[in-house]
């Protein structure tokens, strides 16, 4: 069993000893620290939850909302949902937080809390930090009966939010209709088997087949939206009668795009794609983490906007987004963050946006992919033994390769001209992480390879 508090909220196994899975007691517990966190910072009792379609769901809701309640807050619950969609639900319900229920692309046994501030955006460190001690130190107070907390149910939010998208300025339903697209989605029997349905009909896609779209929380694959798990959706486009398929996590906030062909757009483009258009129509500054393809920073500076890189988390991401004005950012797992909708992941809304592209793009999908700049991304880790200072060896690195340009704001990124290598290490284990991205992959493995060799010689020497 698993169960992993941090500054985000707290994902585990279910079932186990309290403490060591996520157990009754510990979404108890946790969720009381937030709710007392919410009217510390606020005054507002009122939050907003939502859930996506894991079996343990329905379980973990009747225990947050009751939790909630008897702290004294308001609960409106959102039923099954996603998490960008709780996210907009925050500020329209006027709500002191929102908690999303979901492990996102974790496999069935996991699930997990994720915690929102009163803007719909994920907390920060130091609020995650004072959650976490509140709940180490049961700093709580339950509310007495006549002050008890309301329980509602809205259950039409996320029509609310297909709406929103369709609202959005550089969301074109009729360029999109007028393509007349046939699409295939795989919804990993999660959520977005309920809104890629509505969002697709009202951006005018007629011909949409669905796979995996029964929202029962029995994941047919790893739920996680990588080549290796998408094989079923992958055989159904090469028998050539699709456009694209598109393919979503359990809660909707990663988006990835196969080609007519069956090859995988690749979930790192999906970002670099929806920038490229929303660039072209409003020109400015791009933001992804440090992990991210440098096909974002091509797109970007060919459109004359500038480019920056924030440290790996959503959080920070969001924040270098609003600390250089950028008009599109997000992550190269697929995750699309525009501030014109929000400040969050949201699959809908990155899918309004690049259908509106491919639709006035007018080609194919594999053509339109490949009109970006062709990078590979290695994901490599090297495990060391506990007594080892990874601080100490990842400094060793950066004073190695000193001459090259240099970021250390979230571990070590060193840059190679158009090639780069990025260690971070691990929060919870003693690995360090080592992505590096080339022209062809076996640049980037050799990179990397060059990079976990250099480390095994300072460990070595010290």
């Amino acid at each position: 069993m698993t169960l992993i508090k941090s500054i985000s909220g707290i994902r585990g196994t279910i079932g186990g000893k309290p403490g060591e899975g996520l157990t009754p007691l510990d979404v108890v517990k946790f969720t009381s620290a937030y709710g007392a966190w919410v009217l510390q910072k606020t005054g507002n009792a009122k939050v907003v939850i939502g859930r996506d379609a894991r079996i343990s769901g329905e379980m973990i809701n009747k225990l947050v909302s009751a939790t909630l309640q008897g702290l004294g807050i308001d609960v409106i619950d959102l039923g099954l949902s996603t998490t960008p969609t709780v996210e907009l639900a925050v500020p329209l319900e006027k709500a002191g937080g929102g908690i999303i229920l979901t492990a996102s692309h974790n496999p069935i046994q996991w699930n997990a809390l994720k915690l929102l501030n009163d803007k719909g955006e994920f907390i920060s460190d130091a609020e995650g930090k004072d959650i976490l001690a509140k709940a180490e130190q049961d700093d709580f107070k339950f509310a007495e009966v006549k002050k008890l907390g309301s329980y509602t149910i809205i259950d039409d939010y996320i029509d609310r939010h297909v709406a929103h998208v369709l609202d959005l300025k550089q969301v074109d339903k009729e360029a999109i209709a007028a393509r007349n697209f046939k699409v295939v989605i795989d919804c990993v029997n999660s959520t977005g088997g309920i809104a890629l349905p509505k969002l697709l009909k009202a951006l005018g896609v007629e011909h949409v087949e669905e796979m995996y779209c029964t929202p029962d929380g029995h994941f047919p694959h790893n739920p996680e939206p990588l080549p290796e798990n998408l094989r079923d959706i992958s055989e159904k486009l090469k028998k050539g009668k699709f456009d694209l398929g598109i393919v979503v996590d359990p809660d909707v906030d990663r988006l990835c795009f196969i080609n007519e062909d069956g090859s995988p757009f690749g979930e790192e483009y999906t970002l670099v794609a929806v920038a490229d258009y929303v660039l072209s129509q409003t020109p400015g500054n791009t933001v992804s983490n440090m992990s991210s393809t440098r096909a974002l920073r091509d797109v970007t500076e060919k459109r004359k906007g500038q480019y920056q890189a924030a440290a790996v988390g959503e959080v920070n991401v969001v924040n270098k987004m609003k600390e250089t004005n950028a008009v599109i950012g997000g992550e190269g797992n697929g995750g699309v963050i525009y501030p014109e909708s929000h400040y969050g992941r949201d699959a809908l809304v990155g899918i309004g946006l690049f259908l509106t592209h491919l639709a006035k793009f007018g080609k194919s999908i594999s053509m339109l992919r490949a009109s970006y700049p062709n990078y590979h991304i290695s994901k490599n880790k090297i495990e060391l033994t506990p007594d080892i200072n990874v601080d100490q060896v990842l400094e060793a690195i950066k004073k190695k390769y000193a001459k090259h340009p240099i970021n250390d704001i979230d571990g070590v990124k060193i840059e190679f001209d158009k090639e780069w290598v990025h260690l971070r290490k691990s929060n919870t284990e003693p690995i360090i992480r080592i992505y590096s991205e080339s022209e062809s992959l076996a640049t980037a493995e050799h990179l990397a390879n060059k990079i976990i060799s250099d480390i095994k010689e300072v460990v070595t020497a010290s």
